[in-house]
């Protein structure tokens, strides 16, 4: 097999401040190395290359021709790669920088996270945002996405998910559908009043409680109008077409103005979830990804939508 041609970085600082001091003891000093550490590096070095590139004295070293040639090449690419590998480093440990692909949820994201984007980008200059709102379930890794915000429950997976917020589910509907209505007291009576189904849910038309007491109980609802679109359905609830499931943070601001009215609140729902900042790997996580991650959870460890 035919020997490789490459040296390290180590024997390559040490070949560069061999040349440029003129002794073993002089690039051991600025290298901070014992002087014949230099010197089995330039030996090692001479044997890979198969050329002596360097003359020994016991005062002095001088290069040869081609020590001379090999340097001129090398020391380019020595600084580049020396200033890469602090660049490197600075993503990890430095100033956040850089290009942050993120992916969140449409709606969640118009309502909360536009304005806490747009400080984060003003906190932090060196950082340039690429914000997928599609509200498909991308793959961070094979799409290359540095971190996602997502909704209710995770599955395990290799992703590394932090939970910043929760997110609590309920019912509600119009004040004027409710003052029209017969009275609901509970859960079985939603069985004869006209819903609002999302059919983003994988059962959209069963509606899951936890009783007062404990215990579950479940419930078939029907109604005039089902969507995977929340605003048409949040819509229609506030116009006294029906009642909505819906999540806290998306009618909370309903709810505080009036338009809508929780039902049942002594019965919460069975689906809770959470609100998860989801990034691919623990370890090595760059200073972009951790800055804009502990960003979005400080400003949601309170969440603005619960203290409306």
């Amino acid at each position: 097999m035919q020997q490789s041609l490459f040296s390290d970085l180590n024997e390559l600082a040490a070949f560069v401040a061999l040349a440029d001091t003129g002794s073993f003891a002089a690039a051991g000093r600025q290298l901070g190395r014992d002087p014949t550490a230099i010197s089995r590096r330039l030996t090692a070095m001479e044997s890979r290359l198969g050329v002596r590139l360097a003359e020994r004295s016991t005062r002095k070293v001088a290069l040869t021709e081609a020590g001379r040639t090999y340097l001129a090449r090398i020391r380019p690419l020595l600084h580049d790669l020396q200033a890469a590998g602090r660049e490197a480093v600075a993503f990890a440990d430095g100033e956040a920088r850089g290009h942050l692909r993120i992916t969140l949820p449409g709606n969640f994201g118009r309502l909360w996270l536009t304005p806490l984007i747009v400080e984060f980008l003003r906190s932090h200059p060196r950082v340039t945002i690429e914000a997928d709102t599609s509200n498909r379930f991308v793959d961070l890794i094979g799409e290359r996405f540095d971190l996602a915000i997502r909704l209710g429950e995770l599955p395990d997976s290799r992703l590394v998910a932090r939970k910043v917020a929760e997110r609590r589910r309920l019912i509600c509907a119009s004040p004027d559908f409710l003052a029209k209505s017969p009275a609901i007291q509970t859960p079985q009576d939603l069985a004869n009043h006209p819903c609002l189904c999302f059919t983003g849910r994988h059962d959209p038309y069963r509606w899951n409680f936890i009783k007062p007491g404990g215990g579950t109980l479940g419930v078939t609802v029907s109604g005039p109008l089902a969507s995977d679109d929340a605003e048409l359905l949040l819509e229609a609830a506030i116009s006294g077409l029906g009642i909505l499931y819906t999540s806290d943070w998306y009618v909370s601001r309903d709810l505080a103005a009036g338009r809508l009215v929780e039902i049942l609140p002594d019965w919460a729902l069975l689906d809770r979830g959470a609100v998860y900042v989801v990034t691919p790997a623990a370890g090595g996580t760059p200073s972009k990804t951790r800055a804009f991650s502990n960003w979005i959870s400080e400003r949601l460890a309170a969440p603005p939508w619960v203290v409306l």
